[in-house]
Order: structure tokens, then sequence, then C-alpha cells
């Protein structure tokens, strides 16, 4: 399925955080959303999936508006990885995990055979089988996300939304997760995720949006768009881009920061 945001302007009552927001996701691209605490990238992929009413604006999946679509029917099309919740409720990991079944569930229905098949499938792929029985609350909070993750996946979503899905994860797990994007995208699903790290976006994005102070800055490709200049812009920092060989072989782009005094630019 193809997501287009269209001139969308989104915050809270009261409150406006960003406008203008315009770009599209195809079946199968992978969309990094890359920019600096409180440029609204949470706020912005709450509105694109009706957790908060657009301000102004459209979000339409192959080419339809969502902004009439019953809450199952969006719950069938969008899956959605929040930065990691802590519940107060002492369900297993398993449990989470089944809870992404929800929106293919009848109405007092149970999960069936295959619902439970597909979440533990969904926790085999993320590496985290063996916490299926933990109690969520329990857990660390990285191992929290990848739950988080694995319930996404259980979901089965055509549209996939993931704020911030490395945050609190170990470097082997962000690997792991990053290499599940891009399986993810193989399979036709597209994928839009946010990241403080821009070496992500090197990695696994096909095109780069940067946010910053809810406006869009750039949106291209991440060679095009993540340049020491902008990032030196948003970030306030001086920055280096080099390439250096990976362990496959082949070459990606690196970013690397001075820890001199922060410039202005």
């Amino acid at each position: 399925m193809r997501l287009a945001v269209e001139d969308l302007a989104f915050g809270y009552p009261g409150k406006p955080v960003g406008e203008g927001v315009s770009f599209t996701v195809e079946p199968g691209e992978v969309l990094c959303l890359l920019g600096p605490n409180g440029g609204g990238k949470t706020t912005l992929f709450k509105t694109v999936l009706r957790l908060l009413t657009a301000r102004a604006g459209t979000v339409r999946v192959d080419g339809e508006s969502v902004a009439g679509w019953p809450r199952p029917r969006l719950a069938r099309t969008f899956g959605y990885v929040p930065q990691a919740q802590l519940t107060g409720f002492p369900f297993t990991v398993r449990e989470v995990v089944l809870m992404g079944r929800t929106a293919h569930i009848g109405p007092f229905a149970v999960p069936s055979r295959g619902d439970r098949e597909a979440a533990d499938a969904a926790l085999a792929t993320l590496g985290i089988a063996h916490l299926a029985d933990r109690e969520y609350t329990q857990i660390s909070g990285g191992e929290r996300q990848l739950s988080l993750i694995a319930r996404a996946l259980a979901q089965d979503p055509r549209v996939l939304v993931m704020d911030e899905p490395t945050a609190s994860l170990d470097f082997g797990n962000q690997v792991r997760v990053l290499t599940q994007v891009e399986t993810l995208a193989g399979r036709g699903i597209a994928i839009i995720f946010s990241t403080h790290d821009p070496d992500q976006a090197f990695l696994c994005a096909h095109r780069v949006a940067l946010l910053s102070q809810g406006r869009l800055v750039a949106l291209g490709a991440p060679e095009e768009v993540i340049t020491p200049e902008r990032l030196g812009a948003i970030y306030g920092v001086s920055v280096v881009i080099a390439q250096v060989e990976g362990p496959a072989g082949g070459r990606t782009r690196v970013c690397v920061p001075s820890l001199a005094r922060p410039v202005a630019y």
C-alpha cells in the first residue's frame, strides 16, 4: 500500500506543532524521519495514525483518505511501534505480542491457533522467544522495545510506523532491528521510522525526511539530504561525513561529529 501525507498540519488543542508536511512512502520503501528532540516527529506519527486529529491536510492510503476509516480498518492497515511503554498489568511478553492480532479477531472471539503461531513467529524473528513467558513489566527497557516490535510484526500490517525503534537497544539489537526493517520492506510493506542516528538512515533507508521545528527541511536520498551543513544547522554540531568499506563489501557513509564547542550555522 502507498502512504501519502499531503500538506499536513499537526499538534494539540491550542498548541500547533508543525505544518505543511508532505511526503509519500511506496510499498517496499523505507523512509527515515530524522530530526532533533522536540521537532515534532512523534506528534506527526500520531497524526498520521489518527491518534491525533490533523489540524489541516490529508493522509491517504492508495489514494483514499483515512479520515473516515473505522478503527478496525486502520488497525489492519497500520502497524505502530511506539517508544517503549510500561503497562501496569503483569502480562507476559507472549500476551503483549498476541495483542497485535486484535485487529484480525472478531468481537467476543478468542485468539486462534493461527494467531498464537503468528505471535510466536514474531518472537522468534526478533530473537526473544526465550522471553515469551516472562512478565513484560519485569524485563529490561530494550527487551520491552523488542517486544513492541514483535507485536507490530504479529499484526501483519501493510504500513509500518516505528517511533525510534532502536531506542534503549544495545548495538547488536539495533542491527537486528534494522535488518528486520530491510526484510519487512522486502515483503512489500511501506515503512517509516524515526531515529536520532543519521548512520541508520545511511544503512537501511531509501529516502530521508529531515524534520525540524515542525517543518520539513529536506526530503530525498540519504546522501543528498544528510549533509554536514544541514546537520550543523539543526543540531548545532560540526560533522564530517566519510565513506567506509562495509564488512560484506561495498561502501557506506558514516557521520563523524566533532566534540569541540558547538558551532553556529
